[in-house]
């Protein structure tokens, strides 16, 4: 089967980019691969654009699967027609074959299949095949102990019609017309909960198109009928829906005409409709779900490629009230090298004393920078530290901690730090987020990290699929370090994972750090493809050659070295001389295997060798008088950074414990369908206070009004 044509027809890319991608798949090619090192069989196409083509991919497999189940079932049911096989054959649409295997399915007790038990079913075809003749005398033949009367008879009758009604593909489609062109999406609050269901306030009477209905309130009206507090349904246009039912089964005047018209409208209320709002629902859910997994792949992109602050000694506080501010200090390798605890803070307020315990760790292990979560009393330790690092000439960073308790009672957490408490090791992660974000992030679930909207009401297996992808091309977009690089951050490089993960860990300890890219090769179970798919996302800073320290593909050292001695310059002369690449004619080598994308590539590695493509970490000031909720008001101008970016706006941290909103309408003059298109996460920001509800918690901003 041709599914590279199939997937051709609903795509934006080119059948002959689609069947690159697939074939390659096939081949057990990687994505982060694909879209780095085939650009010229694909066309350049990203890894978003690859992954697209994947899983329309899957689900073409899939479907051609399910229709070979729905082929033999109907088959052993002895009811397969030429014209049904064909028209399943030449079903791509898993709606519309669902239509087609609804008559087959094994069906529970129903109204029409007690109807059919009593032997009503040839009445149900004189009516739905609109017989003339006297349709009372015809209900009289199934009078019976089952079937005292003739009201009875026709009743059961006309369930089973209903039934047949309901089940036929095309009554399904007229309806989904219906639905598609009318729905409303409509909420009320459950009276007997107003007060409990305060948070949904906005949704207590509540009714949109919903075709216009944007995701994030699909997701709370959903959310807040899944919690008892609301009740939603679909409406539609009911007499359109029954018309167009009518005129499609109706022909002529007659008494089993009229008999079908009660069928229809049976079939329609208790049947087609209900089927089919859920249907509708689902389909709007799914859609919802995959707008709120974007956002939050791109917030998750944004935060992973955060710039580093690379190796620097960082000493490290989880800040608190009662229990202490958990202090840690980190070698420039990220390792624990010493922790304490102080209590700068009510109700102990011993701030000299915390101060002094600073000072002195910094002056034994000469820290660089410090890093201070934003959780409960961060800002209070950011103000306490300010003067300090100031005049120490340190580095002073607030970190977000999302997820930092979770890593801290992991098993990686645990396994990292086996004699240490969850304190330590959150403090730990806190400096280590400053150091490598990327590095850091990979050991928490991501959807713990806390930059997506309603994300534990969206499918879940989908999110998870999706979030990983993100962080497998995250990872392999900006490479690692083979020599320094832990098990969890190895497993999301393209091509390899837990085993062989866990086989390089073990190489590099029993033998050292490797010496190369090739000796890669030596690690047990490390294939040839395994090798081929990801070398390339592997640094080796110590070999000596210099190109194992940058994105260049050993399958493309050969070439590397022949564009050399094309100006007569070895390899090493070429790093970063951008004076010596640009005298390299690159139209000279291209080929079947290189075209001019991948030498483009290879001119930009060769350009900035080793360099990190997150580029280098900055802190924000905050505004000293503002501490909490409380220390708002009305017009002020504050600095902020985005937190987080949802559909109908982005969250700002202002320096306290509760983010404010900036509606997308206040985010710029001009229109946008969503506030990515100017923001993106980590940004920094003027705001301008617009309102604050201290009992709701609710701070509203504006960038737009600065």
């Amino acid at each position: 089967m041709d599914y590279s044509s199939l997937i051709a027809q609903n795509s934006e890319y080119a059948h002959k980019e689609i069947n690159a991608v697939v074939n390659l798949l096939k081949d057990g090619a990687t994505i982060p691969f694909i879209a780095r090192y085939r650009k010229e069989m694909t066309g350049s196409l990203d890894e978003v654009a690859i992954g697209d083509i994947k899983d329309a991919y899957d689900r073409f497999l899939a479907l051609a699967k399910r229709k070979e189940f729905i082929l033999k079932t109907i088959q052993e049911q002895g009811s397969l027609t030429p014209e049904l096989k064909a028209k399943i054959n030449a079903c791509w649409d898993e709606i519309l074959l669902e239509d087609y295997y609804l008559p087959f399915k094994k069906k529970v007790k129903t109204r029409g299949t007690q109807a059919k038990e009593k032997g009503l079913e040839p009445l149900a075809q004189f009516i739905f095949e609109l017989k003339s003749g006297d349709i009372l005398a015809e209900a009289k033949k199934y009078i019976s102990d089952k079937v005292p009367t003739q009201d009875n008879a026709l009743q059961g009758a006309r369930d089973i019609v209903a039934e047949w009604i309901s089940e036929s593909s095309v009554s399904r489609e007229i309806v989904r017309k219906t639905f598609n062109s009318s729905a409303v999406i409509t909420s009320k609050v459950v009276k007997k909960k107003i007060k409990e269901a305060e948070k949904f306030k906005d949704y207590f009477d509540f009714s949109e198109r919903l075709k216009k209905c944007p995701s994030h309130r699909i997701l709370a009206m959903n959310r807040g009928e899944s919690e008892k507090f609301l009740r939603v349904k679909l409406e539609i246009d009911e007499e359109a829906a029954l018309y167009h039912l009518k005129r499609n089964w109706l022909k002529g005047y007659s008494d089993a005409a009229e008999q079908m018209k009660l069928s229809i409208a049976d079939g329609y209320k208790r049947l087609l409709f209900p089927s089919l709002e859920s249907e509708f629902r689902k389909l709007a859910k799914e859609k919802s779900d995959d707008e709120a997994i974007a956002i939050f792949s791109v917030n998750l992109k944004q935060l992973l490629l955060a710039a580093p602050l690379g190796s620097k000694t960082v000493l490290a506080l989880d800040p608190g009230f009662r229990t202490g501010c958990k202090l840690v200090v980190l070698s420039k390798q990220s390792d624990l090298l010493e922790y304490k605890t102080i209590f700068p803070h009510p109700p102990q307020s011993k701030w000299q004393e915390s101060l002094d315990i600073i000072d002195e760790l910094s002056r034994k292990h000469k820290v660089e920078a410090i890093a201070v979560g934003n959780g409960t009393a961060g800002k209070e330790t950011m103000q306490l530290l300010k003067k300090y690092t100031s005049s120490a000439g340190i580095e002073l960073y607030l970190i977000n901690e999302s997820g930092a308790s979770i890593y801290s009672a992991s098993k990686i957490a645990r396994e990292e730090f086996p004699d240490h408490d969850i304190t330590v090791r959150g403090a730990v992660s806190i400096g280590r987020r400053l150091m490598d974000p990327l590095a850091e992030l990979v050991k928490i679930d991501p959807k713990s990290i806390g930059v997506g909207q309603y994300q534990h009401d969206v499918n879940q297996p989908k999110l998870k699929k999706q979030l990983e992808a993100v962080v497998e091309n995250c990872v392999n977009q900006v490479g690692i370090n083979l020599n320094t690089s832990s098990q969890h951050l190895l497993n999301h490089i393209a091509g390899l994972g837990p085993t062989l993960s866990s086989n390089i860990v073990n190489y590099r300890t029993e033998y050292g750090a490797f010496k190369s890219r090739k000796t890669l090769l030596k690690v047990p179970r490390m294939g040839a493809k395994a090798y081929e798919q990801a070398a390339g996302f592997l640094r080796v800073r110590e070999s000596t050659n210099p190109l194992d320290n940058t994105g260049i593909h050993p399958e493309s050292y050969t070439l590397v070295k022949k564009m050399a001695s094309s100006i007569g310059k070895s390899v090493e002369l070429l790093m970063g001389n951008k004076q010596l690449l640009s005298e390299i004619r690159l139209a000279d080598f291209i080929s079947d295997k290189a075209g001019m994308p991948t030498l483009k590539d290879i001119i930009a590695e060769l350009e900035k060798p080793g360099v990190d493509p997150r580029g280098s970490s900055k802190t924000v000031q905050f505004d000293d008088h503002i501490n909490t909720i409380n220390d708002l008001k009305e017009g002020q101008i504050l600095t902020g950074v985005v937190n987080n970016i949802t559909k109908f706006g982005a969250f700002v941290d202002i320096g306290i414990k509760e983010s404010g909103l900036v509606h997308i309408s206040q985010i710029t003059n001009r229109f946008i369908k969503s506030p990515e298109e100017v923001l993106s996460l980590n940004q920094e920001v003027k705001v301008k206070v617009m309102e604050v509800d201290v009992s709701r918690k609710r701070i509203s901003l504006s960038i737009k009004a600065v």
